[in-house]
């Protein structure tokens, strides 16, 4: 199924379009590794672990596509590509930043109420209460 054009999207819903580019669980993770400067193939692929050849082939596609990635091809045996940011895509540092510390602030926010919700739905006792027996 192809993706909706940012020229079809709705004027008005400009989030929409910039989830449309860089939503999903890889490409706000390519950009920021790409945010350090040009990298290989490779190095992107090692650098997030859990991603497939083909699904990051696909993102680094899509990202091309839509301006935010440029590919560099060099005439080379044996063959060589790099990818970097292009001038828009670079903008995204600003992004990148306060995505990575909203992320730090909401972990630890998240993992402080856990224990109080494990002992809310019946979990361990808080400490000095009484088990009822």
């Amino acid at each position: 199924m192809a993706r909706e054009t940012v020229a079809d999207m709705p004027e008005w819903c400009t989030v929409e379009v910039a989830m449309s580019v860089l939503g999903g669980k890889w490409k706000m993770l390519i950009v920021k590794y790409l945010l350090d400067g040009a990298c290989r193939f490779g190095a992107l692929q090692r650098a997030l672990p859990g991603i497939t050849h083909r699904m990051l082939s696909r993102q680094l596609r899509e990202l091309e596509a839509d301006g935010i990635v440029a590919r560099r091809a060099y005439a080379q045996v044996p063959p060589k590509v790099e990818y970097s940011l292009t001038p828009i895509g670079a903008q995204l540092c600003g992004v990148s930043s306060a995505l990575e510390e909203w992320g730090g602030r909401y972990r630890r926010a998240a993992s402080a109420a856990a224990p109080a919700a494990g002992r809310a739905a019946g979990g361990a006792p808080e400490p000095g209460g009484t088990s009822g027996d």
